[in-house]
């Protein structure tokens, strides 16, 4: 049933109440990888090629633990569908829908303590995966003056694994009582901190020695720590997020517990991880080549970031929106919201795509001064602006399928697009066909195309299977 642009408006809006600021939250984390790459690209390109080559490194298995914490939000956004459900009925016993919306609140609360753990058992994964590496650096393949600027880097951002995934659990849960601008506004205050102290660490002011790459390392991990202690305090100030901290003291924590998070959660990881190991192989294999292809890989891989850090905002919101209206019962909504995001998306990657087309000739001297890195730069920002909408298609469906709780099938798709077919065709393209580094960014429009068609229609199966359930309900 098509629906008119009327009927749509007050979705548009309400969608991008809760994505404006989860928007602004993106941007700034990908301002600050922009503002690092920037700065560090300006102090030398094998710093430039330490830091993207590190952060390649770490994301990959950050992505997983970041993912896997996101299946927290539809968790909670559900219960909080029913509360406003419970609310806004007409109960014959209005001490009996007291109960129940308590029941809710402490549903919730149980889901915070055993995300907690999660959160920890995260961490701890992530720490056994990530610091083996640092004697093994050079293995990668990559050349040893980028391996000398990497190494202290490195070790810097590993370290600041614990309080960077503390904030991820904090962002998600507020995430699903519906809240956005909180995150918002303690992620861009550090972020701001952390442009700052780059400046100081980098180039070496206010009496601090240059150091480069590994100054960027520091601003990185003092913004992280600041970030988690942030929110603890503002949960901690306001009444009505104080009930969780409060009740989660009891002991809230099971066995079963953990592990319906780990069956949310973990496929939701092995989706992201999947995507991130493609990007993150790509830095590699690209780092091959030389030192000049890896940074303008870094630079084009930058630009198509800050479009997607947007669409993940509006992505966030989707999954926000869809678990609200799916625990209230409200099918038709939940269809209206998820379309509401894919026209939002398509518009959002519209501008993005226009921009690394028309500017993609200045673009990359905004990040260094060397020519060669520029030209190869410019090319792969044609490709990438090529791939946006497939990006931000799979983007909306992933997220509209988290909000249904749909989990398992997604993550099938996305280890087979981007492991299965994208790594080996990056790879022939890359070398045997000779193509370079655009041989790769080629491999990124297949592996987006494929989860961008099967996502949507998996998501329209399964709401077909949500309305004959609530029909024969």
């Amino acid at each position: 049933m098509a629906y008119s642009f009327r009927e749509y408006l007050p979705y548009y809006k309400r969608n991008l109440r809760v994505a404006f600021p989860v928007m602004l939250t993106q941007m700034g984390a990908a301002l600050v990888g922009l503002f690092d790459s920037i700065m560090v690209g300006h102090y030398s390109t094998a710093d430039l090629a330490a830091v993207s080559f590190s952060n390649a490194i770490f994301f990959t298995v950050m992505v997983f633990a970041m993912g896997a914490m996101m299946g927290i939000t539809p968790l909670v956004g559900h219960e909080v569908g029913r509360i406003e459900k419970a609310r806004n009925e007409v109960w014959s016993d209005p001490d009996e829908q007291q109960r129940y919306v308590a029941e809710k609140h402490l549903r919730i609360s149980a889901f915070f303590a055993n995300g907690m753990v999660f959160m920890l058992l995260m961490t701890l994964l992530s720490l056994l995966l990530l610091a083996p590496c640092i004697p093994f650096l050079e293995r990668f393949g990559q050349e040893p003056e980028v391996i000398a600027c990497a190494r202290p880097y490195y070790i810097l951002i590993v370290v600041s694994i614990l309080p960077f995934l503390l904030f991820c659990f904090f962002k998600q849960f507020l995430e699903g009582l519906g809240n956005t601008v909180v995150a918002m506004a303690i992620t861009l205050g550090c972020n701001l901190l952390n442009i700052l102290l780059n400046w100081v660490f980098i180039y070496g002011h206010w009496g601090f020695p240059a150091m480069g790459a590994e100054g960027a390392g520091w601003a990185t991990l003092i913004a992280r720590t600041l970030m988690p202690l942030c929110f603890l305090i503002v949960m901690a100030a306001k009444a009505d997020w104080r009930r969780y901290l409060v009740a989660a003291r009891r002991w809230l924590v099971t066995r079963t517990e953990v592990e319906h998070l780990l069956v949310i959660g973990t496929p939701i990881g092995l989706q992201t991880f999947a995507e991130a190991f493609l990007f993150t192989a790509s830095f590699v294999i690209i780092g091959w080549i030389s030192k000049e292809a890896l940074a303008a890989h870094h630079i084009a891989n930058q630009m198509c970031d800050l479009t997607f850090m947007l669409a993940q905002g509006i992505g966030a919101a989707t999954t926000i929106r869809v678990s609200h209206q799916l625990g209230k019962g409200d099918l038709r909504a939940v269809r209206m919201a998820g379309n509401a995001s894919i026209h939002l998306c398509l518009v959002l990657y519209s501008v993005g795509a226009a921009i690394m087309f028309f500017f993609r000739y200045q673009i990359p001297y905004i990040f260094t001064n060397d020519p060669e890195v520029a030209n190869i730069a410019s090319t792969l920002l044609v490709i990438g602006a090529l791939f946006q909408y497939a990006d931000g298609l799979q983007c909306i469906g992933a997220a509209m399928l988290r909000g249904i709780q749909d989990v398992r099938v997604p993550m099938r798709i996305a280890l087979f697009a981007y492991i299965g077919v994208a790594l080996p065709l990056g790879l022939y393209l890359t070398f045997p066909a000779g193509l370079g580094a655009k041989g790769m960014w080629m491999a990124f429009v297949i592996a987006l195309v494929i989860p961008a068609i099967l996502f949507h229609i998996r998501f329209n199966r399964q709401y077909k299977k949500l309305k004959i359930k609530n029909y024969e309900e």
